[in-house]
């Protein structure tokens, strides 16, 4: 089946992809067309730039988190009917886990049959940069690499230089050519972009992108390479779970901390549990003063560092979930969530007071202390999982875990990649309570959203 779409690859991180991807989306959306954006790894914060600009939401596409069929299956199924997709990858073309470039973006546009366009600083340099693309069609004959966008240019012989020497030795277009850009409307911090959620001008961010990429690059050349594409073979099977059958015709009401502070949730895991039969309730930490009925909560990620302040001042919330939890509310909370559920939270020396679920405290740390795939075994008990089964996950955090009464804590995964907690272990499990570092994709782990559906299923049947 044809599938219109574009692979915005680069040849290392910070090279533009998300400021230009996000360009492209909102141009082609202003002429009226339907834009699928995705975004190759694990990534929420660009992701979530990209469902922005194309009001509709992006899926992450990670071949680590998921495999080729569940790759295929949710690009075709979140791909149909749109009018072209616009895939962002993740830092250089070939970097990948090993030597073969596992889990690349080179190995998603493969698997995907998609035609690559390489964005490339030409910061000082004329000619090299055709033998730089020369060397990438070199090294996988068999990726389509369809064209270039040289970024940072200095002036228009620079630009007419490389052109003519990338079409001469690599015999393939220049789609587009950026200059050194005085502005920058797309700020950096720890984690990368500043989320559009804490941008008061977020709109004119986009716009700014989309004027720049109008100015420099080949639209109409652009949507004819996305259009020129292979077939692409369905693939038998599904994403999702196996339904549970509801005995009792009442639907588990399922709620989520979705605000400024925590935000961090694949669309994926969302749309799973609506599809097994769950009502999502939607609750924020910041300015609900209580919570409602629910049989569970899922916390998910964020940046509950930058919000420290307007967390703690919630004292009635903090207060009301707590009691929740103490009384065994299914609770899974993954990263910002895990932290939130902690005694405090230390930023620039001030303390927060948290929720106080769990005997830790968070101190943020001016370098990652977990960044990176994970893949954790669960080793006992616990409400979600069953045991001896392996997940795989992804972790980005700067908090270090100060436990501040470890007897008795129960942690039910081992870290076989990653850091988790301890560099050893994972998963603090209280009653029905599950907090990890790790976040878990559930269109590559369809048993997640099961196991959080059975646990709000019981809730609601015991009362």
């Amino acid at each position: 089946m044809i599938r219109p779409r574009v692979i915005i690859a680069a040849l290392r991180g910070g090279s533009g992809k998300t400021i230009l991807s996000l360009g492209l989306v909102t141009a082609w959306r202003e002429k009226g067309y339907c834009i699928a954006p995705f975004k190759k790894g694990p990534d929420f914060i660009d992701a979530g730039w990209l469902a922005f600009a194309a009001d509709r939401p992006c899926y992450n596409l990670d071949p680590f988190l998921m495999n080729e069929a569940q790759i295929l299956s949710s690009f075709l199924h979140r791909s149909d009917g749109v009018n072209l997709s616009l895939i962002e990858g993740n830092r250089g073309l070939y970097d990948g886990l090993d030597l073969d470039g596992c889990c690349s973006t080179a190995e998603l546009a493969r698997l995907l049959k998609t035609p690559v366009l390489i964005i490339v600083d030409v910061s000082m340099t004329t000619r090299t940069i055709a033998a730089v693309i020369k060397g990438c069609q070199a090294f996988d004959p068999d990726l389509n690499i369809a064209g270039v966008i040289l970024n940072k240019v200095a002036n228009g012989r620079q630009e007419a230089l490389i052109t003519g020497a990338i079409e001469k030795y690599c015999g393939i277009p220049v789609v587009g050519s950026v200059p050194k850009l005085k502005e920058n409307f797309f700020p950096e911090r720890h984690m990368g972009l500043v989320p559009h959620q804490e941008r008061d001008r977020a709109n004119k961010a986009i716009s700014w992108a989309k004027k720049t990429v109008q100015e420099n690059l080949q639209l109409d050349q652009i949507w004819e390479i996305a259009h020129g594409v292979e077939t692409i073979e369905a693939v038998s099977g599904d994403i999702t779970p196996e339904p549970i059958v509801i005995t009792n015709h009442h639907s588990p009401r399922i709620g989520f901390i979705r605000d400024r502070a925590f935000w961090f949730y694949y669309p994926e895991n969302l749309e799973q549990l609506e599809r097994m039969g769950a009502v999502l309730v939607q609750l924020d930490a910041i300015s609900d003063k209580e919570m409602p009925s629910l049989d569970a909560l899922y916390i998910g990620g964020g940046f509950p560092e930058t919000q420290a302040g307007a967390l703690a001042d919630n004292k009635t919330f903090r207060d009301c979930l707590r009691g929740e939890i103490e009384a065994g509310l299914p609770v899974y909370a993954e990263c910002g969530g895990f932290m939130y559920l902690g005694e405090r939270l230390l930023v620039n020396n001030k303390s927060y007071p948290m929720v106080g679920a769990l005997p830790v405290e968070f101190i943020l740390q001016k370098k990652p202390q977990g960044h990176g795939y994970t893949i954790l075994e669960v080793a006992d008990p616990n409400p979600y999982y069953p045991v001896g089964e392996l997940l795989r996950g992804h972790e980005f955090h700067y908090s270090k875990p100060v436990l501040t009464k470890e007897k008795n804590l129960k942690f039910v995964l081992k870290v076989d990649r990653g850091h988790g907690v301890d560099g050893k272990r994972d998963g603090i499990c209280k009653r029905n309570l599950l907090a990890t570092y790790t976040h878990v994709h559930a269109a590559g782990n369809p048993n997640w959203a099961k196991g959080l559906f059975s646990a709000a299923l019981e809730r609601k049947k015991t009362g």
